[in-house]
């Protein structure tokens, strides 16, 4: 097969940030997808519809002339987040769905949530509106190693909390394990999974070859080559649980290079392109249009796109630096050659 047309992709993880990052990246995420989930943990983070309907005007602002593009706005719960707050905001065509960090998990989470218990007033009632709840599934416990935090937060909170509520939408967002392929595959229909380009391609020896490499450290991080394998398994399966989120996340490259260095991996400038060359690795072109561009749309109870994107077997390199005002950004396999790029 030497080129594939599917119905136009969407991203149901993405971090735009803001100002000029948001000049600068947008049009990567723009230019292979027709909407995209967008993360609310900005410096500020985005707890109200008032926020969220601000910065999808920020974001639609910035979209180059030419370009169709729908930010899809989420908001930031916290132990104090009002419930009414979030009706009114779904009922406006404001949030699409609402985003659960544990407290200091990630990049701005540090007014996240605390104590799960604190937000059963709001899940209750996303539960009774149908409302998604997308998760950040890991534990902050210090006691618990980096590399089970997603395996612990699944049977500490995630399996808990589904059986309080049993009918609320929940996606557990940029899986990483065997546990949590196992969990979402094994669970009901009102559970689902993103899958992130990056860890069907990297494991966590990426982290140290031939050196520490922060341009590969994400959270949560990649795992063992067990799971990458894993992983690549269920985004091929067909299973309608799983499907597209990149979880693109872009730091200038100071601040993924300096102590204590940002986590985040910025794929957007090639993520449809990298899943492509998965799913043909993995002999499964066939099975890609389901995960990119039919299963996300289901789960959310969205209309599929109806606009068609080519992409061919016609290798090119990615670039090695992404200029912004804001500084250089370093791409996910920069200079490396990817397989397949999208027909212009």
């Amino acid at each position: 097969m030497n080129t594939l047309t599917l119905r136009r992709p969407d991203d149901w993880h993405v971090h735009l940030r803001d100002g000029a990052l948001l000049q600068a990246v947008l049009p990567f995420t723009a230019r292979a997808f027709a909407r995209a989930i967008i993360m609310p943990n900005l410096a500020s983070p985005v707890t109200t519809a008032a926020a969220a309907a601000a910065y999808r005007d920020r974001i639609l602002a910035a979209l180059p002339a030419g370009m169709s593009f729908a930010p899809l706005m989420t908001a930031y719960l916290t132990d104090d987040s009002d419930p009414e707050e979030i009706a009114r905001g779904h009922r406006a065509g404001i949030f699409t769905a609402v985003k659960l960090y544990p407290a200091r998990a990630t990049t701005n989470s540090a007014q996240g949530v605390t104590d799960i218990s604190r937000t059963y007033p709001v899940l209750e009632r996303l539960q009774a509106l149908a409302i998604p709840l997308l998760v950040h599934g890991e534990v902050t416990d210090a006691a618990v190693d980096v590399f089970d935090r997603e395996a612990a937060f699944i049977e500490r909170v995630l399996a808990p909390l589904m059986r309080r509520f049993p009918q609320l939408r929940i996606v557990l967002e940029h899986i990483t394990t065997d546990e949590a392929v196992d969990f979402v595959a094994g669970a009901g229909a009102n559970l689902a999974a993103t899958i992130t380009a990056h860890h069907l391609v990297i494991n966590r020896n990426a982290l140290f070859a031939g050196g520490l490499r922060p341009h590969m450290y994400c959270l949560p991080v990649a795992k063992r080559e067990k799971h990458r394998l894993t992983l690549r398994r269920a985004a091929v399966s067909g299973n309608a649980k799983f499907f597209l989120g990149t979880d693109t996340a872009p730091h200038p490259i100071p601040d993924k290079e300096r102590d204590c260095g940002c986590a985040g991996i910025f794929t957007a400038p090639a993520a449809l392109e990298i899943y492509a060359q998965v799913f043909a690795e993995e002999q499964a072109l066939d099975r890609l249009e389901a995960f990119a561009s039919l299963n996300g749309p289901r789960f959310y109870g969205l209309p599929v796109n109806e606009q068609r994107i080519t992409l061919a077997a016609r290798p090119w390199r990615v670039s090695a630096e992404i200029p912004s005002e804001a500084g250089p950004l370093r791409p996910f396999l920069a200079g490396a050659e990817i397989a397949w790029r999208i027909e212009e």
